[in-house]
């Protein structure tokens, strides 16, 4: 996963309203039910169905350090799917949007006469609805980390440089490189 993906993923897992199980057989039976067999289970996790069939009756209580972490992910990545999915509408909807805080190099082309070196900046934008939906709906579609980098460097455009065309209009592209950190609220 890129670290928009990744973004995203943290910001939905922070409206769970109830945490996912905690157990190796509670997540194993969980994943049972979300993917329908054993066998499901094995492919995704990376194991034999005879070792997902010993997690979830308790014989195996241990799995290696891997294969924990695809159980845990694989259930995180299912938990709560209605959750998920009304919060991407609400940020998507009127009045909603999506809040990116990040420390960046951002560079930028610009007119004649000013500077179009990479800087890095902190900076938290609260962006449109549009760019929330679009967002969304490129992690949906398996788009690149890069293409959307490229959807939040267009909404930093318009709403922190060009101030929804208040200012800048000269600038005509942003780009978003050495991402230091950045986190989603929406």
């Amino acid at each position: 996963m890129g670290e928009i993906e990744d973004a995203i993923e943290r910001a939905d897992r922070e409206a769970f309203t109830k945490d996912p199980p905690k157990t190796l057989k509670g997540r194993i039976g969980y994943l049972i039910v979300q993917l329908g067999s054993a066998k499901a289970v094995a492919q995704e996790i990376g194991v034999t169905a005879d070792s997902v069939n010993r997690y979830r009756r308790g014989a195996r209580k241990h799995p290696s350090g891997d294969v924990a972490a695809k159980i845990d992910d694989a259930v995180k990545q299912r938990w709560q799917p209605l959750v998920r999915r009304r919060r991407h509408r609400q940020a998507a909807a009127t009045g909603g949007g999506i809040t990116v805080e990040t420390r960046a190099r951002f560079g930028y082309t610009a007119a004649v006469r000013s500077t179009d070196d990479g800087r890095f900046r902190r900076l938290t934008v609260h962006l449109p609805p549009e760019y929330a939906q679009r967002l969304f709906d490129a992690r949906d579609t398996g788009a690149s980390d890069q293409e959307m980098r490229g959807i939040i460097a267009e909404g930093f455009k318009e709403v922190y440089f060009q101030d929804r065309g208040a200012r800048a209009l000269g600038l005509s592209d942003v780009e978003i490189n050495d991402i230091d950190y950045l986190d989603l609220d929406y």
